[in-house]
């Protein structure tokens, strides 16, 4: 990311921005996936109680290397720090799902050609990803690199903004049929993101305790993985509260002087 962005010249009367980089989780709802701006997904949620204007970068699959690929690639993000009042990584519950074929297949079949190989492929993939994944290993990404790769964010944010509030998040639950309703990597992950979130004082909102009535309800998304609106509305009453605490503890003393810094 550029470092220009730390002489960024913010005037005026314009709100501070809550800047989500996130998976699917968060734009998803019981029915399939939503504009960014739709007013029942929690970012929308959260940015309507505190009074901000909010910028939503994501995309679905998104792992923690997405989020530090779109921190440092995306002009989005680097138009939003300046203005940020708190910044969320919501990502993490890709990282720990069940990925026995490589995720770079995954990601690669949309380039495959002629496009009659690419729908055998896709279906092909689509046919052994749930039967193999309850081998639960090797999972997206490991414990161990997502921590790294978060860590590059918040270094490069505190590089910017050291003022700035960083929020994560502990791994969702799921009960998706595509992976076998096998989440076997889910306790590594959130023992390694709860180390890093220690040291390195970045509080984290546990979306597995948001979401399991939603999730196990039966009234999110049938695909079993995304949440419906009872899920949204307990993750951002999860998230006001995680990001009022942190703006208290950085001192900005009413949550619309949080982008002061920035100004």
């Amino acid at each position: 990311m550029s470092s220009e962005l730390t002489n960024a010249d913010v005037t005026g009367d314009r709100r501070p921005t809550l800047l989500v980089i996130a998976d699917s989780l968060s734009y998803f709802g019981p029915k399939g996936g939503l504009a960014a701006d739709h007013p029942k997904i929690w970012p929308s949620l959260v940015a309507a109680e505190l009074g901000w204007d909010v910028e939503l970068v994501a995309r679905i699959g998104w792992t923690s290397r997405d989020a530090y690929w779109a921190l440092i690639q995306d002009p989005r993000v680097w138009a939003t720090v300046p203005r940020a009042g708190a910044v969320v990584f919501a990502v993490g519950g890709m990282d720990s799902l069940p990925s026995p074929l490589p995720t770079a297949l995954r990601e690669t079949l949309r380039y495959i050609r002629p496009p009659a190989l690419r729908r055998q492929v896709r279906t092909a993939y689509q046919w052994l990803q749930p039967r193999l994944a309850p081998l639960g290993w090797p999972v997206a990404l490991p414990p161990k690199l997502s921590v790294e790769y978060l860590e590059e964010c918040r270094t490069s944010l505190e590089y910017m903004r050291p003022e700035l509030p960083i929020i994560g998040c502990l791994p969702s639950v799921h009960l998706s049929e595509a992976y076998g309703k096998v989440h076997a990597g889910r306790p590594a992950a959130v023992d390694a993101l709860e180390a890093w979130g220690r040291e390195k004082n970045v509080p984290l909102v546990d979306l597995a305790q948001a979401v399991r009535p939603d999730i196990y309800s039966g009234e999110g998304n049938p695909d079993g993985i995304h949440w419906g609106w009872n899920g949204h509305a307990a993750v951002a009453e999860a998230m006001l509260t995680t990001i009022r605490a942190a703006l208290a503890q950085a001192g900005s003393g009413d949550v619309s002087a949080a982008a002061d810094g920035a100004r």
